[in-house]
Parts: C-alpha cells; sequence; structure tokens
C-alpha cells in the first residue's frame, strides 16, 4: 500500500475544516497486481515512443515529407484516450485534503478552456519542432538528443514548481549536456541521405527545442493542477490530456490546409516507395503507437506520480537508437555509445535523486500517520 505525502501549501488552516483521505492508487489491489499494472504501464510508454519514433524516421525515409502530416500523426489518435477515462474508475493520484475553501475556488469553465487551448498550441508547436527534427536527424541521433529534456525538466521544475535543485540532479544535467555536445559535433554520415550541414543544425536545434518545450510544458500541467485545478484525479488527468491533443490536432489541420501541404498528400501517397498501403499503415501505427506510450504516461501518473512518468518517458530515449540498429540498420559508432551511455548516466543520477526523496517522503509519512489526533474526519 502506498500512501504519497501532501503537497506544500495544501496544509488545512485548522482541524476542523479538514478531511485527510488517505487513498492508494487502485484501491483494493494486491501489491503485486500494483506491480503487475506498473510494468504494463512502463511497457506502453517504452514500446509505443520507440515504435512511433521508427516508424516516423520510415514515414521521411520512404518519401513522405509533409512536416503537417509527420506533426498530426502525434495527436490525431486522441480519441483512444476515452476509453480508458470512461472504464476505469476516478481515484486520487494523491493525497488529498478536502476542504470547504478548496470546494469553493473550483476553477471556472472559461479558465479551464483557457488553461486546455494555451497547452495544446503549445503541444502542436512542440510537436512540429519535433517533425522537424525527426526529419533531418536519424533515429538514434534524434532520441539522443531528446534525452536532454531530463535536464531540462530538472531546471523548469526548479524555477516554475520549486523543486529543489541537488548535486545529482546537477550531475545529470551536466552529462546530458555533454551527451548532447557530442552528438552536436559528430554531423557524419550517419545522418539520412542528403542531409546538409545546414539542415543537419536545423535539426540538431529544433529537437533541443522540442525538448525545452515539452519539459516546459509539463511543468507548466502540474503548475495547473496545483494552481486551478486543484486536484490530481484520473480523470483530471485524462481530460487534460485529451483535450491538449484536440487543440493540438486543430491547430495541425489548420497548419496542414493553411500551408498547402494537403495538396500534396495524395502524390506523396502514390509516390511512398513501399506502396500506398504501407503509407496508411504507417501513418496511422505512428499515431497509434503515439496514443499506446500517453496511455501509458498517464497510467504512470495515476498508479504512481507525474514525476515517475517523465523519467520512464526520458528512459524510453536511449533505447531507440538500440532498436534503430537493430530494425533499421542506423549506423552506431563510438561517439554516439558515449554519447547513449553518458544519457544513461544522467538518467541514474536522476532515478536515485527521486527514489532519495521518495524515501524521505515516505518516512515523513510514516511519522505523520503515527502521530495520533493530527486531524478528525
Amino acid at each position: 500500500m502506498f500512501f504519497l505525502p501532501l503537497e506544500e501549501g495544501h496544509e488545512p488552516n485548522s482541524p476542523k475544516d479538514a478531511t485527510v483521505i488517505f487513498q492508494p492508487p487502485f484501491l483494493g489491489l494486491e501489491r503485486w497486481q500494483w506491480w503487475l499494472l506498473v510494468a504494463i504501464n512502463i511497457a506502453f510508454v517504452l514500446v509505443g515512443q520507440s515504435v512511433a519514433v521508427i516508424l516516423g524516421r520510415f514515414y521521411y525515409d520512404q518519401g513522405g515529407s509533409s512536416t503537417w502530416m509527420a506533426t498530426l500523426a502525434q495527436t490525431a489518435a486522441f480519441p483512444i484516450l476515452f476509453l480508458p477515462l470512461f472504464i476505469l474508475p476516478s481515484h486520487n493520484l494523491s493525497t488529498t485534503i478536502v476542504t470547504t475553501t478548496t470546494i469553493s475556488n473550483q476553477p471556472s469553465v472559461a479558465t479551464i478552456t483557457l488553461i486546455y487551448i494555451s497547452l495544446g498550441i503549445l503541444l502542436a508547436g512542440d510537436n512540429m519542432l519535433y517533425s522537424i527534427g525527426l526529419l533531418y536527424l536519424s533515429a538514434s541521433t534524434y532520441s539522443l538528443i531528446c534525452g536532454t529534456q531530463l535536464a531540462f525538466n530538472a531546471i523548469f521544475s526548479f524555477f516554475i514548481n520549486s523543486q529543489k535543485f541537488t548535486v545529482l540532479i546537477l550531475n545529470c544535467v551536466v552529462l546530458l549536456t555533454l551527451s548532447t555536445s557530442l552528438i552536436a559535433v559528430d554531423s557524419d554520415s550517419t545522418e539520412p541521405e542528403g542531409v546538409s550541414i545546414g539542415k543537419y543544425v536545423i535539426g540538431f536545434l529544433c529537437t533541443v527545442s522540442a525538448s525545452a518545450t515539452y519539459s516546459l510544458i509539463l511543468s507548466l500541467m502540474q503548475l495547473s493542477f496545483q494552481k486551478f485545478l486543484k486536484r490530481e484525479t484520473f480523470s483530471v488527468v485524462l481530460e487534460m490530456q485529451i483535450y491538449t491533443s484536440l487543440v493540438a490536432t486543430c491547430v495541425c489541420i489548420v497548419g496542414l490546409f493553411g500551408s498547402g501541404e494537403w495538396r500534396g498528400l495524395k502524390g506523396e501517397m502514390e509516390g511512398f516507395r513501399k506502396g500506398r498501403v504501407s503509407y496508411v499503415m504507417t501513418m496511422v501505427g505512428a499515431a497509434v503507437a503515439w496514443q499506446v506510450c500517453s496511455v501509458g504516461v498517464v497510467g504512470l501518473i495515476f498508479v504512481v506520480s507525474s514525476l515517475f512518468s517523465n523519467v520512464i518517458s526520458t528512459l524510453a530515449l536511449p533505447l531507440v537508437p538500440v532498436v534503430a540498429v537493430i530494425f533499421y540498420h542506423d549506423k552506431m559508432d563510438g561517439v554516439k555509445v558515449v554519447a547513449m551511455l553518458l544519457a544513461i548516466w544522467g538518467f541514474t543520477s536522476y532515478i536515485y535523486q527521486q527514489y532519495l526523496d521518495g524515501s524521505k517522503a515516505k518516512a515523513t509519512q510514516n511519522d505523520a500517520n503515527e502521530a495520533p489526533g493530527d486531524f478528525t474526519s
């Protein structure tokens, strides 16, 4: 049974105006069932993200050229998320203090709509940057650069979410920066055919910017939960994913038609080297893979935490180069191997820091549970 610590700033003014609800994820499951559920969601993230990146690179290599279409595929299958929203129960993600003040301060529909629209537009821009990066980089290079999102996450969390900056987190930032720097100076023949140095630089900068933007989105989502939505239930987290994806999809559709790229889609399909059926299957497969990844991300937020979900999402990135070598014949030279090892080392530092924080939080929670008469229900 897992009990999460109280969030900062949520302490009640007095025992009489609050009811403390300690509710573990998926109440009623045995410990081994909980771990099995966590493992399934981790598999969704790792497999979904790896397959999506490989199919995205395959789309470009076989003749695809529409960045708006590639961007649209990253969110277009969001209706899949309605399935877990309707089927699974809506339990609290964390320890919650219910107060009369909290109930009266529920955000207005206008506020929630503004949050969804703002984050959705930011998500669409982020996905476009990812699409441009993957257009000019190999799958392995792209994924190694994306590993910088952990470093950016640490920085944005420090300034936006008031997270502490420890020696281990600093070590993670330095190692991921070194890993990315190695990739930056290694613009050799391992990149897609026909990519010039200038295009490589554009792909590199877009991928780094996309990683930074993604980390910013996560921090802003966390801030939205803490300051506006006031709660992290399963339904609220899923709705955040669904409606931001809906806005991002609408932005991509407008961009697709506004840019005129839609006129070339028929010719692109007919000119696809593996055939029209393969073209459709590639786009559908990529869209579904991204949403499978999203289901895993949301599932991990629900059964563990949003931080753990982000760490697992980053863990998938060093795996993509291995998959690309096995199934896609990407070259893995010495520089990329060193960069991948540095990225894994940085990830390990980050995960160990979270383990220390989790152990401290658990000890604090146990002390609070043993103290009688703290609150009355």
